[in-house]
């Protein structure tokens, strides 16, 4: 091979590269030689030693990658899981939680959107199959907790006080992306995989923005400032986005303070 003077050479790939291919591609190969026997003999009849064979793979490497024959259908989840970690943990700090979170469960939309005919035979044998239907709902459980856990770290835990709602919003805010996510997902897979799922799950985030986007990772209310002259004025300071209900408690505070 020739090279233009000046231009580098590529990169050779990495011994921790190659590695991560070969397992990734073993994974696939499992995965798909599972789903296969699946469909056409049954999951009850099929066997780890049946999908390892299918895979051209030993019945020891089968377990080197998966748990059980339920989870080799779904090989990508815990690398997702992975990467949507990397999505939290890189936010700039001017982006808003909210964003960051639905940035985060893109990358899960994305996994399905790789190889939508995949897709959509797996979501046809989580149907009619309960204990991969279960598997997948724990799957997707571990998504919730992680954007649960990430929009709660937005708040000061030490500063809530009874009535304060925003530990509640923030779960509730998780709950509803990974809601979305799960409803665009059905509503696509459904529709045997064709259609642009990413600006369906786009228009869904909008419709979340607007319910709780003002009220996750929000700063704290700044404190009031106060003027008074003989008792009659009263100057409470609150933010521009702040909501009704702040606005009120801001008064309120000013009020008892004065």
């Amino acid at each position: 091979m020739q090279y233009f003077r000046g231009m580098s050479q590529p990169a050779k790939p990495t011994r921790t590269s190659s590695a991560t291919a070969q397992r990734h591609r073993v994974r696939q190969e499992l995965a798909a030689a599972a789903m296969h026997l699946f469909a056409s003999q049954g999951y009850e009849a099929t066997t780890v030693d049946e999908i390892a064979a299918a895979a051209g793979v030993a019945r020891r490497t089968f377990f080197r990658h998966f748990r059980s024959k339920e989870e080799a259908i779904f090989p990508d989840h815990d690398d997702t899981l992975v990467r949507v970690g990397e999505v939290l943990d890189s936010a700039e700090p001017h982006e808003h939680p909210l964003d960051t979170v639905c940035r985060g469960i893109t990358e899960v939309l994305r996994m399905y959107a790789e190889a939508p005919e995949v897709s959509v035979e797996r979501y046809r044998l989580t149907r009619e199959i309960p204990i991969l239907r279960e598997r997948e709902i724990a799957s997707v459980a571990r998504y919730e907790r992680l954007f649960t856990r990430y929009l709660l770290g937005h708040f000061d835990e030490s500063a809530h006080h009874d009535g304060d709602d925003d530990p509640l919003l923030a779960e509730v805010a998780a709950s509803a992306v990974v809601a979305a996510h799960n409803h665009v997902l059905r509503r696509w897979l459904r529709a045997g995989g064709k259609g642009d799922v990413e600006a369906q799950l786009d228009h869904a985030f909008e419709v979340i923005r607007t319910t709780f986007g003002t009220g996750i990772g929000r700063r704290p209310l700044p404190a009031p400032i106060l003027t008074s002259h003989q008792g009659e004025v009263i100057v409470a300071v609150a933010r521009t986005d702040a909501s009704p209900a702040e606005v009120m408690r801001t008064i309120e505070k000013a009020l008892k303070g004065a």
